[in-house]
Protein backbone atom coordinates (compact mmCIF):
# COMPACT_ATOMS: atom_id res chain seq x y z
CA UNK A 1 0.00 0.00 0.00
CA UNK A 2 1.38 3.39 -0.96
CA UNK A 3 2.12 6.20 1.46
CA UNK A 4 -0.86 8.43 2.24
CA UNK A 5 -1.08 11.80 0.58
CA UNK A 6 1.08 14.43 2.29
CA UNK A 7 3.58 11.89 3.65
CA UNK A 8 6.92 10.74 2.31
CA UNK A 9 7.16 7.00 1.53
CA UNK A 10 9.45 5.46 4.16
CA UNK A 11 12.72 3.86 3.04
CA UNK A 12 15.99 2.77 4.62
CA UNK A 13 18.58 5.56 4.62
CA UNK A 14 22.35 5.17 4.78
CA UNK A 15 23.70 8.45 6.11
CA UNK A 16 27.40 9.25 6.28
CA UNK A 17 28.48 11.42 9.21
CA UNK A 18 30.15 14.65 8.09
CA UNK A 19 32.17 17.29 9.93
CA UNK A 20 29.02 19.09 11.06
CA UNK A 21 27.87 16.03 13.05
CA UNK A 22 31.24 14.82 14.36
CA UNK A 23 31.10 14.08 18.09
CA UNK A 24 27.29 14.25 18.23
CA UNK A 25 25.30 11.66 20.16
CA UNK A 26 23.38 9.18 18.01
CA UNK A 27 20.00 10.15 19.51
CA UNK A 28 20.53 13.86 18.87
CA UNK A 29 21.78 13.13 15.34
CA UNK A 30 18.60 11.18 14.56
CA UNK A 31 16.26 13.69 16.19
CA UNK A 32 17.73 16.40 13.96
CA UNK A 33 17.67 14.16 10.87
CA UNK A 34 14.13 12.88 11.43
CA UNK A 35 12.38 16.19 11.97
CA UNK A 36 8.75 15.73 12.99
CA UNK A 37 9.22 12.17 14.29
CA UNK A 38 8.38 11.91 18.02
CA UNK A 39 11.43 11.45 20.27
CA UNK A 40 9.81 8.40 21.86
CA UNK A 41 9.78 6.71 18.44
CA UNK A 42 13.42 7.66 17.79
CA UNK A 43 14.49 6.03 21.07
CA UNK A 44 12.33 2.99 20.30
CA UNK A 45 14.08 2.28 16.97
CA UNK A 46 17.50 2.74 18.60
CA UNK A 47 16.65 0.28 21.39
CA UNK A 48 15.24 -2.24 18.91
CA UNK A 49 18.55 -2.38 17.02
CA UNK A 50 17.01 -1.09 13.79
CA UNK A 51 19.48 1.79 13.78
CA UNK A 52 23.02 0.64 12.98
CA UNK A 53 26.34 2.46 13.04
CA UNK A 54 28.92 0.88 10.73
CA UNK A 55 26.64 -2.22 10.57
CA UNK A 56 26.66 -2.70 14.35
CA UNK A 57 24.10 -1.99 17.05
CA UNK A 58 24.59 1.31 18.85
CA UNK A 59 23.26 2.98 21.99
CA UNK A 60 21.55 6.37 22.16
CA UNK A 61 24.65 7.94 23.73
CA UNK A 62 27.07 6.61 21.07
CA UNK A 63 29.31 9.42 19.83
CA UNK A 64 29.58 9.63 16.05
CA UNK A 65 32.81 10.16 14.11
CA UNK A 66 33.44 11.55 10.61
CA UNK A 67 32.82 8.84 8.03
CA UNK A 68 30.58 6.69 10.24
CA UNK A 69 27.74 5.13 8.25
CA UNK A 70 24.39 5.29 10.05
CA UNK A 71 21.60 2.99 8.90
CA UNK A 72 18.25 4.70 9.53
CA UNK A 73 15.21 2.39 9.28
CA UNK A 74 12.04 3.33 7.38
CA UNK A 75 10.26 6.00 9.40
CA UNK A 76 7.13 7.74 8.16
CA UNK A 77 7.63 11.48 8.30
CA UNK A 78 5.35 14.42 7.60
CA UNK A 79 5.73 16.09 4.23
CA UNK A 80 8.16 18.99 4.95
CA UNK A 81 6.21 21.21 2.52
CA UNK A 82 3.13 20.80 4.74
CA UNK A 83 4.98 22.17 7.80
CA UNK A 84 5.06 25.98 7.89
CA UNK A 85 8.58 27.40 8.35
CA UNK A 86 9.50 28.75 11.75
CA UNK A 87 9.05 32.52 12.09
CA UNK A 88 12.35 34.39 11.98
CA UNK A 89 13.10 35.84 15.39
CA UNK A 90 16.10 37.32 17.17
CA UNK A 91 16.35 37.20 20.96
CA UNK A 92 18.04 39.60 23.42
CA UNK A 93 21.79 38.90 23.13
CA UNK A 94 23.84 39.00 26.33
CA UNK A 95 27.13 37.86 24.74
CA UNK A 96 28.23 36.93 21.23
CA UNK A 97 31.45 36.18 19.36
CA UNK A 98 32.41 33.87 16.49
CA UNK A 99 32.10 30.78 18.74
CA UNK A 100 28.86 31.21 20.66
CA UNK A 101 25.80 33.29 21.47
CA UNK A 102 24.25 33.77 24.91
CA UNK A 103 20.66 34.97 24.81
CA UNK A 104 18.16 35.98 27.47
CA UNK A 105 15.26 33.64 26.61
CA UNK A 106 11.77 34.92 27.43
CA UNK A 107 9.34 32.67 29.30
CA UNK A 108 6.78 30.85 27.17
CA UNK A 109 9.15 30.03 24.30
CA UNK A 110 10.41 26.45 23.89
CA UNK A 111 14.11 26.03 23.11
CA UNK A 112 13.25 23.76 20.16
CA UNK A 113 10.22 22.40 18.32
CA UNK A 114 8.61 19.04 19.06
CA UNK A 115 5.92 17.55 21.33
CA UNK A 116 3.20 19.74 19.88
CA UNK A 117 5.44 22.84 19.57
CA UNK A 118 6.00 23.80 15.93
CA UNK A 119 9.21 25.75 16.54
CA UNK A 120 11.37 27.11 19.30
CA UNK A 121 14.36 29.37 19.87
CA UNK A 122 16.81 27.41 17.72
CA UNK A 123 14.54 27.11 14.67
CA UNK A 124 13.49 30.76 14.88
CA UNK A 125 17.09 31.93 15.28
CA UNK A 126 18.18 29.86 12.26
CA UNK A 127 15.43 31.51 10.20
CA UNK A 128 16.58 34.95 11.38
CA UNK A 129 20.20 34.12 10.48
CA UNK A 130 20.01 32.22 7.18
CA UNK A 131 23.72 32.66 6.43
CA UNK A 132 24.83 31.09 9.73
CA UNK A 133 26.52 27.77 8.89
CA UNK A 134 26.07 26.25 12.35
CA UNK A 135 23.70 27.03 15.23
CA UNK A 136 23.04 24.41 17.92
CA UNK A 137 21.72 24.49 21.49
CA UNK A 138 24.43 23.87 24.09
CA UNK A 139 21.89 23.09 26.83
CA UNK A 140 18.18 23.49 27.50
CA UNK A 141 15.75 25.54 29.54
CA UNK A 142 12.13 24.59 30.15
CA UNK A 143 9.63 26.49 28.02
CA UNK A 144 8.24 28.21 31.14
CA UNK A 145 11.71 29.26 32.38
CA UNK A 146 13.34 32.51 31.29
CA UNK A 147 17.00 33.46 31.29
CA UNK A 148 20.44 32.62 29.97
CA UNK A 149 20.71 30.12 27.14
CA UNK A 150 23.88 29.25 25.20
CA UNK A 151 23.94 28.50 21.48
CA UNK A 152 27.11 27.27 19.74
CA UNK A 153 28.16 28.71 16.39
CA UNK A 154 30.79 26.02 15.77
CA UNK A 155 30.83 22.26 16.32
CA UNK A 156 34.08 22.59 18.32
CA UNK A 157 32.41 25.10 20.66
CA UNK A 158 29.38 22.85 21.07
CA UNK A 159 31.49 19.82 22.04
CA UNK A 160 33.69 21.80 24.45
CA UNK A 161 30.80 23.55 26.18
CA UNK A 162 28.67 20.41 26.48
CA UNK A 163 31.62 18.63 28.06
CA UNK A 164 31.81 21.41 30.67
CA UNK A 165 28.10 21.00 31.40
CA UNK A 166 28.46 17.21 31.65
CA UNK A 167 31.44 17.41 34.01
CA UNK A 168 29.68 20.07 36.17
CA UNK A 169 32.36 22.66 35.43
CA UNK A 170 29.77 25.38 34.84
CA UNK A 171 27.95 27.46 37.44
CA UNK A 172 24.22 27.92 36.83
CA UNK A 173 22.24 30.06 39.26
CA UNK A 174 18.50 30.62 39.10
CA UNK A 175 16.08 33.01 40.81
CA UNK A 176 13.00 31.14 42.04
CA UNK A 177 10.03 32.51 43.97
CA UNK A 178 8.52 29.73 46.06
CA UNK A 179 5.30 29.49 48.02
CA UNK A 180 5.65 29.80 51.80
CA UNK A 181 8.52 30.55 54.17
CA UNK A 182 11.63 28.62 53.13
CA UNK A 183 13.61 27.42 56.19
CA UNK A 184 17.00 29.16 56.27
CA UNK A 185 18.65 25.95 57.51
CA UNK A 186 17.66 24.05 54.34
CA UNK A 187 20.66 24.79 52.10
CA UNK A 188 21.33 21.51 50.29
CA UNK A 189 18.79 19.22 48.62
CA UNK A 190 20.31 15.84 47.79
CA UNK A 191 17.34 13.81 46.54
CA UNK A 192 17.34 11.32 43.66
CA UNK A 193 15.06 11.99 40.70
CA UNK A 194 13.34 9.62 38.29
CA UNK A 195 12.17 10.72 34.83
CA UNK A 196 9.17 8.96 33.30
CA UNK A 197 6.43 9.36 30.70
CA UNK A 198 2.77 9.64 31.64
CA UNK A 199 0.14 7.58 29.84
CA UNK A 200 -0.38 10.59 27.53
CA UNK A 201 3.32 10.62 26.66
CA UNK A 202 4.08 13.71 28.75
CA UNK A 203 7.51 13.88 30.37
CA UNK A 204 7.42 14.08 34.17
CA UNK A 205 9.91 13.75 37.03
CA UNK A 206 9.44 12.59 40.61
CA UNK A 207 11.61 12.43 43.72
CA UNK A 208 12.53 8.87 44.74
CA UNK A 209 14.46 7.13 47.51
CA UNK A 210 18.23 6.94 47.13
CA UNK A 211 17.93 3.15 46.89
CA UNK A 212 15.57 3.32 43.89
CA UNK A 213 17.42 1.87 40.89
CA UNK A 214 15.58 4.24 38.53
CA UNK A 215 16.68 7.32 40.46
CA UNK A 216 19.64 9.54 39.57
CA UNK A 217 21.42 11.49 42.28
CA UNK A 218 20.51 15.18 42.05
CA UNK A 219 21.94 18.04 44.11
CA UNK A 220 20.53 21.55 44.46
CA UNK A 221 21.98 24.37 46.60
CA UNK A 222 19.54 26.93 48.01
CA UNK A 223 20.05 30.35 49.56
CA UNK A 224 17.35 32.79 50.68
CA UNK A 225 17.63 36.04 48.70
CA UNK A 226 14.55 37.76 50.20
CA UNK A 227 11.65 36.70 52.42
CA UNK A 228 8.16 38.01 51.71
CA UNK A 229 4.76 37.46 53.29
CA UNK A 230 3.63 34.09 51.88
CA UNK A 231 6.59 33.72 49.48
CA UNK A 232 10.40 33.40 49.49
CA UNK A 233 12.79 34.47 46.74
CA UNK A 234 15.59 31.92 46.45
CA UNK A 235 18.99 31.84 44.78
CA UNK A 236 19.26 28.28 43.47
CA UNK A 237 22.43 26.67 42.08
CA UNK A 238 22.32 23.22 40.53
CA UNK A 239 25.25 20.83 40.85
CA UNK A 240 23.59 18.28 38.58
CA UNK A 241 21.53 19.07 35.51
CA UNK A 242 18.50 16.79 35.67
CA UNK A 243 15.23 17.46 33.85
CA UNK A 244 12.93 19.70 35.94
CA UNK A 245 15.41 19.34 38.84
CA UNK A 246 14.78 22.68 40.57
CA UNK A 247 11.01 22.47 40.12
CA UNK A 248 10.74 18.96 41.57
CA UNK A 249 13.26 19.49 44.37
CA UNK A 250 11.58 22.66 45.65
CA UNK A 251 8.11 21.12 45.40
CA UNK A 252 9.37 18.00 47.22
CA UNK A 253 10.46 20.26 50.08
CA UNK A 254 6.90 21.58 50.34
CA UNK A 255 7.64 24.94 48.69
CA UNK A 256 6.72 24.77 44.98
CA UNK A 257 7.63 27.52 42.55
CA UNK A 258 4.96 30.18 42.10
CA UNK A 259 3.14 29.62 38.82
CA UNK A 260 4.52 26.12 38.15
CA UNK A 261 1.67 24.36 36.32
CA UNK A 262 3.25 20.88 36.49
CA UNK A 263 4.55 20.61 40.04
CA UNK A 264 3.08 23.64 41.77
CA UNK A 265 0.27 24.50 44.16
CA UNK A 266 -2.62 24.80 41.73
CA UNK A 267 -4.84 26.81 44.06
CA UNK A 268 -2.08 29.37 44.61
CA UNK A 269 -1.34 29.49 40.88
CA UNK A 270 -5.01 30.20 40.12
CA UNK A 271 -5.12 32.92 42.76
CA UNK A 272 -1.94 34.50 41.33
CA UNK A 273 -3.33 34.47 37.78
CA UNK A 274 -6.64 36.00 38.91
CA UNK A 275 -4.97 38.74 40.95
CA UNK A 276 -6.32 37.32 44.21
CA UNK A 277 -3.08 36.15 45.89
CA UNK A 278 -1.79 39.73 45.80
CA UNK A 279 -4.87 41.90 45.51
CA UNK A 280 -5.24 43.46 42.10
CA UNK A 281 -1.91 42.09 40.75
CA UNK A 282 -1.99 39.27 38.21
CA UNK A 283 1.02 36.98 37.79
CA UNK A 284 0.61 34.41 35.03
CA UNK A 285 3.97 32.67 34.51
CA UNK A 286 6.31 30.39 36.43
CA UNK A 287 8.76 32.40 38.53
CA UNK A 288 12.00 30.64 37.54
CA UNK A 289 14.76 32.60 35.82
CA UNK A 290 18.29 31.50 34.85
CA UNK A 291 20.02 34.62 36.06
CA UNK A 292 23.73 33.76 36.13
CA UNK A 293 25.95 31.43 34.11
CA UNK A 294 29.66 30.80 34.52
CA UNK A 295 31.80 28.78 32.10
CA UNK A 296 35.18 28.72 30.35
CA UNK A 297 35.29 30.09 26.84
CA UNK A 298 35.52 27.09 24.49
CA UNK A 299 38.39 28.59 22.45
CA UNK A 300 40.38 30.86 24.79
CA UNK A 301 39.71 29.14 28.12
CA UNK A 302 38.87 32.55 29.61
CA UNK A 303 36.44 32.49 32.54
CA UNK A 304 33.13 34.00 31.40
CA UNK A 305 30.39 35.00 33.83
CA UNK A 306 27.12 36.27 32.40
CA UNK A 307 24.08 37.74 34.12
CA UNK A 308 20.52 38.32 32.97
CA UNK A 309 18.39 40.64 35.13
CA UNK A 310 14.94 39.52 36.24
CA UNK A 311 12.27 40.06 33.56
CA UNK A 312 10.08 43.11 34.11
CA UNK A 313 7.02 41.04 35.03
CA UNK A 314 8.98 39.26 37.78
CA UNK A 315 10.71 42.30 39.27
CA UNK A 316 7.49 44.35 39.25
CA UNK A 317 5.61 41.50 40.94
CA UNK A 318 8.23 41.34 43.71
CA UNK A 319 7.75 45.06 44.34
CA UNK A 320 4.07 44.43 45.12
CA UNK A 321 4.80 41.72 47.72
CA UNK A 322 4.75 42.77 51.39
CA UNK A 323 7.86 41.77 53.35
Amino acid sequence: MGAPAGAAAPAVQQVEVDEGSEGQRLDNFLIKLLKGVPKTHVYRVIRSGEVRVNKGRAAADTRLAIGDLVRVPPVRMADPSAVPPAPAREFPVVFEDEHLIAINKPAGVAVHGGSGVSSGVIEQLRQARPTARFLELVHRLDKETSGLLLIAKKRSALVALQEQFRSRETGKTYAALVVGAWPASRKVIDVALHKFLTGEGERRVRAVEESNEDGRRSITLVRIAQAYAGFTLLDVTIKTGRTHQIRVHLAHEGHPIAGDEKYGDFAVNKALARGEAVKGVRFERMFLHARRLRFEHPASGEAIELEAPLPAECSSFLQTLPS
